[in-house]
């Protein structure tokens, strides 16, 4: 269970030795003392200081190995310009930090050998104009650094500590990650190796800011180019699954890197064991696959999007960086009595129509399509339902769908009355014969029930009419009702329905109408017990 970045790791980027920058050094109350001016190298003091060393050997650079500060007065190399150059070259050679001269009686002035050859391999190279105790900036930058490396080191175990115990406490990985968001001071994004985004961590407004030009952002930080940008690899036995990025972070970035470190372990962790609803046996071992991931990330979407509880405006970074085309776009949104997310995601990739779908409450997946303007949304719906109808189990499976959305506002409003439908038709009897795709217009009656269901009136109507059954409840006699009632008071069609003969579905409509006290020859009586048992249905349902 390691993380492993994509290029090799150099001694400066080594997470566990925090490093001081050359211009911090540069900034320090005892360094100023010394009136220090920097006459080359001046584009590289941001390189890091890994260590200081004090030295006048004129073969210092065999003694280095990357990133120290050279301190030197130059007293062995006065008078040969020859080792004046050579001394730069083998410190960049040595992969030195920077050189700082102290100008004395070996050099009064910077000395002009030294100088181009530190500008020509890109060394910083400081000269002090005042006498200044070398000790006091090895003691100063010493006791930082290890100040920083001691605290680095504090907050990686506290890190691994608080999430290990997180993890066995069973808490889902959103937990884990507002822990990483909260110490990090910064958002948190999880991706697959696509940059498309599976979660997300910090303060909203922050998180959106990043998410709303992702893939852009996302590839400048991937290239090195982004400021307080620090990403981990999600890998497990060799196969990299994803990325862990802190966005933004602004602590010392080599505590930042341990940070990312110790949640991408985390990460890992607790997909092997099966957290959030992960699977066994999935690519990569055990844990699973991404899948479950951008699935939490399609739920949350649109369930948000459902729920109305956030703005859709507010959203719609959410939704590209989901990878979700958005710009110029015509939306379809679809709800499907499905219990298998996976069934509808393979339906999609198989037709080659952009979309995501989650599911909701009560076996319940919503979809929605993201379609160009000039595709028929409508035969394109058809044949998305009809697709999912040759599934295997599925040759009854209906598709409720709102009208096709131009406006990203309208794409709420849209789902929720795809939800209506499928709500409406949820407890329909098999007795109707409902088409793939069922629309607002074809739930009639039934769909006005549905909403109206949560009534105290349209309850109390509800009991009031069919009481004679509910009080002593006949389950048959209520099928044969509902049936009867579905078919248009076909009794033929009731009777082949329900395997029984004609004169035995007389006699059950004989009792059902002496219980209720209803003849349902007349068609205003019929209707009454016909909207009762829909709300009663609805009520149930």
């Amino acid at each position: 269970m390691t993380s492993t970045p994509d290029t090799p790791v150099t001694p400066e980027q080594q997470p566990w030795e925090p490093a001081l920058s050359v211009r911090q050094v540069l900034g320090l109350e005892r360094v100023l003392a010394g009136q220090p001016e920097v006459v080359a190298g001046a584009h590289r003091l941001d390189r890091p200081v890994r260590w200081v060393h004090v030295a006048e050997a004129a073969d210092v650079g065999v003694m280095l190995s990357g990133g120290e500060m050279v301190l030197t007065t130059g007293v062995l190399l006065a008078g040969d310009e020859d080792k004046q150059g050579e001394y730069i070259r083998s410190l960049d050679r040595a992969e030195a930090a920077a050189v700082v001269l102290g100008l004395g009686r070996a050099f009064p002035a910077p000395p002009d050998v030294m100088r181009r050859a530190a500008e020509r391999c890109g060394l910083p190279m400081v000269v002090l104009h005042r006498p200044f105790p070398f000790a006091e900036l090895t003691e100063e930058v010493q006791s930082r650094l290890l100040r920083r490396k001691f605290a680095a080191v504090s907050l990686s175990e506290a890190v691994r500590t608080e999430l290990t115990g997180l993890i066995t406490a069973g808490a889902p990985v959103q937990r884990l990650l507002d822990e990483v968001a909260r110490h990090g001071g910064c958002p948190v994004v999880v991706t697959n190796l696509a940059h498309r985004v599976l979660a997300t961590a910090g303060e909203r407004p922050a998180v959106d800011d990043v998410l709303r030009d992702w893939e852009r952002i996302a590839r400048q930080a991937g290239a090195g180019s982004a400021d307080g940008w620090i990403r981990a690899e999600l890998t497990c036995r060799g196969e990299r699954w994803g990325r862990l990025v802190l966005c933004g972070y602004r602590g010392d970035r080599a505590a930042g890197r341990l940070l990312a470190e110790r949640a991408a372990e985390a990460l890992v962790l607790h997909r092997m064991l099966g957290g959030d609803g992960t699977h066994a046996g999935g690519p990569g071992g055990p844990g699973g696959s991404w899948d479950s991931w951008e699935e939490q990330s399609a739920r949350s979407l649109l369930t948000d999007l459902v729920s109305g509880a956030v703005p859709a405006r507010q959203l719609l970074p959410r939704a590209r960086a989901a990878g979700l085309p958005v710009n110029r776009r015509v939306f379809v949104p679809l709800v499907v009595r499905e219990h298998d997310t996976a069934r509808l995601d393979r339906v999609l990739r198989l037709l080659g129509l952009s979309g995501i779908a989650a599911g909701l409450a009560d076996d319940q997946v919503a979809v929605l399509l993201s379609l160009a303007p000039d595709q028929d949304a409508k035969a394109l719906t058809a044949h998305f339902a009809a697709r999912l109808r040759s599934e295997p189990d599925a040759a009854h499976t209906v598709v409720a769908a709102a009208d096709a959305r131009t406006d990203w506002a309208g794409v709420p409003a849209g789902l929720r009355e795809a939800q209506h439908v499928a709500d409406a038709v949820a407890d329909s009897p098999a007795a109707l014969d409902l088409p793939p795709v069922v629309r607002l217009r074809d739930v009639h009656l039934r769909g006005l029930v549905r909403l109206l269901r949560d009534d105290p009136h349209v309850q109390s109507f509800a009991e009031r009419e069919l009481n004679g059954l509910l009080r002593s409840p006949d389950e048959d006699l209520l099928g044969v009702l509902r049936t009867y009632l579905a078919t248009g008071r076909n009794k033929s069609r009731t009777a082949q329905l329900h395997h029984v003969s004609r004169p035995a579905l007389y006699r059950r409509l004989e009792a059902i109408q002496g219980r209720l006290g209803v003849d349902l020859d007349d068609f205003e009586q019929a209707a009454s017990v016909h909207i009762a048992l829909l709300a009663h249905d609805a009520q149930q349902g």
